[in-house]
């Protein structure tokens, strides 16, 4: 589960921690394997909920999740 003190991991930091391409993040993400959330057009991902995917140990708790946020004027 995400913490507000947690800083969230792009894309290209999950590809370097679990030594595998962008894309193969991407397509594993979109998929719904990988947990993520949605921040407007960008993924990212919580690496309490990367690090329990690698353990197998995936929370109930770790869904995808899309932020809509409104533009300000």
């Amino acid at each position: 589960m995400t913490t507000m003190s947690e800083k969230l991991w792009t894309a290209q930091d999950v590809a370097e921690f679990l030594q595998v391409s962008r894309s193969w993040v991407y397509h594993r993400a979109e998929s719904g394997e990988l947990p993520h959330f949605r921040v407007g057009g960008a993924l990212r991902f919580s690496p309490t909920d990367i690090d329990a995917y690698v353990r197998g140990t995936r929370s109930e708790n770790a869904r995808v999740v899309s932020f809509v946020g409104r533009r300000s004027k």
